[in-house]
Parts: C-alpha cells; sequence; structure tokens
C-alpha cells in the first residue's frame, strides 16, 4: 500500500514559539506519556527506523519537532515533548505548559492530535490533559493504544472497549481509537487513513489560503 508519510523528513525543532514555522498548511500533532511508545509509533507508522529519536531516557524529546512531509507543500507531523516524567525540572515543566497552552488555543495550521498511550496504563491525567486541549478547541483526536503485543488478544481487545467507552463518556465521539504495536506492525494502516486524512494528502501539494 502506497504510504504518503514514508517520505516526511525532519524539519526543525523548536523551543518557542517564535522558532515554529510559518502558521499555515497542515499540522498533525503526536503526544504521549514518556516511554509511552511515541517515538517509535511515528517511525512505524511513517515507515522509518529513525525518523523520530527513540530513547532509552524517558523525556528525551525537549522540543516540537516538525517533520515536513514532501512533495506536498506546508503538510507536518509535529511530534511533542513527551510528558509526565517527574524529574523534567519545574521550569522547564513550566516553559512547556505555556507553550503547549499557547500551541493548542492559537495554531491555527493544527488539523488533529495524536495522543499515544500504553495499552496496559491508559488515560492518565497528562492524556486526558491532552485530549481535554483537543476537545477545547474542537479538533479531532486519534487514541492510538500501544504495546498491543504486551497483551493477550481477548485483554488488548477488552482494554480497547474499556478506553473507548470511557473516552465516549468524557468527550463524546470526537475521539477515535485503536490498538497498536511498533513490534508487531499492528495498526499501521489504521493510523496512516486518519493522519492522511487529516492532513488531506490526497488533495494535492498546495493547501487552500487560511
Amino acid at each position: 500500500m502506497n504510504n504518503p508519510l514514508a517520505r516526511a523528513r525532519y524539519l526543525l525543532a523548536a523551543h518557542t514559539p517564535g522558532q515554529l514555522p510559518p502558521d499555515g498548511g497542515f499540522e498533525v500533532a503526536f503526544a504521549g506519556r514518556s516511554n509511552a511508545g511515541k517515538s517509535s509509533a511515528l517511525n512505524v507508522i511513517c515507515n522509518q527506523n529513525a525518523l523520530a529519536r527513540v530513547s532509552k531516557t524517558p523525556g528525551r524529546t525537549q522540543q516540537l519537532v516538525y517533520f515536513e512531509v514532501p512533495p506536498h507543500e506546508q503538510r507536518y507531523l509535529v511530534d511533542l515533548p513527551g510528558y509526565g516524567y517527574a524529574k523534567v525540572p519545574k521550569d522547564l515543566q513550566a516553559h512547556w505548559q505555556k507553550f503547549l497552552d499557547n500551541y493548542f488555543a492559537n495554531r491555527n495550521a493544527l488539523r488533529g492530535l495524536v495522543v499515544v498511550m500504553d495499552v496496559r496504563h491508559p488515560l492518565k491525567d497528562y492524556d486526558r490533559q491532552m485530549l481535554g486541549y483537543a476537545a477545547n478547541r474542537g479538533l479531532p483526536a486519534h487514541a492510538i493504544l500501544t504495546k498491543a503485543d504486551k497483551l493477550g488478544r481477548g485483554a488488548a481487545g477488552n482494554a480497547l472497549q474499556a478506553v473507548r467507552r470511557d473516552l465516549r463518556k468524557e468527550f463524546g465521539d470526537a475521539i477515535s481509537v485503536q490498538l497498536f504495536s511498533s513490534l508487531a506492525k499492528q495498526g499501521a494502516d489504521e493510523a496512516r487513513e486518519v493522519i492522511g486524512g487529516w492532513l488531506q494528502l490526497g488533495e494535492g501539494s498546495t493547501p487552500p489560503a487560511a
């Protein structure tokens, strides 16, 4: 199957709002607790081994990392800082809180949010906070339950239904959910379809004017 995301490549890393690219086009942001498997999921979805840096050190992503998706103009995947890791200094936590508050409230190019959660430990406070950002903005969100290979098929299915039920109760039908395994390459096509739809990758290379 053709995967337009396979051409994604690193563009820049932003530590302040002024370092972000011009606010046009289409962006999909990836969020997740440290060690939830966000970087691995991003690599599998893009059919690449080292697009996003995978680290055994939690909280390694310390910037908004932008990947562009050629040949389309102004189509971006945005890797957000891993959150929920206690050893991040308080001043850095405060900086990212303010940065992300502003990003989610004002970034016109943002078209959807992917929240990556370990299927064995879903819907922690930080996950709900990120989903809340999307809900408050009226943005669609997609929850990817990683490491599904760590559970049996029945247990993984039960976890999926439980998360889907909890999200529907809290956020209505705005958030879709799926199982995913980077190791087994499970769920990659489903994720690509959601993300490709948000980025409008099948509708030409130039986004309409804002």
